[in-house]
């Protein structure tokens, strides 16, 4: 059993642990308001990204909407689109290479 003299606040009584915990309370709530008025900075880009990955979504529930007006421009602008394709699958090479290049290759150590 530890003695009472080794803890100060088991000498606490009931008054002085209410006002502690008051005291707490209070603390806790001007910390909440703080971090409530520091999020706002992030509540723009966070709905972007919302934005972005509800999109992202939309697009793999309805491929076709997007399928569709790529043949639409294939009909239209045909030079214009193959010209993009090319270089969209150029980029589309070039990230897999780059991909599979940094899986190959072994970590190094991070200099001090």
């Amino acid at each position: 059993m530890i003695a009472s003299g080794s803890n100060p606040r088991a000498a606490m009584n009931n008054d002085e642990l209410i006002e502690r915990q008051q005291r707490l309370l209070v603390r806790s709530a001007q910390l909440r308001l703080i971090l409530a008025d520091q999020a706002q900075v992030l509540q723009k880009p966070l709905a972007m990204a919302d934005q972005a990955q509800s999109g992202v979504q939309w697009l793999y529930r309805n491929p076709l909407w997007p399928l569709g007006a790529l043949a639409l421009v294939a009909l239209v602008r045909p030079r214009r689109a193959m010209a993009w394709g090319g270089r969209l699958w150029w980029a589309w090479k070039t990230l897999k290479q780059t991909q599979k290049w940094l899986t190959k290759r072994p970590l190094q150590k991070q200099l001090p």
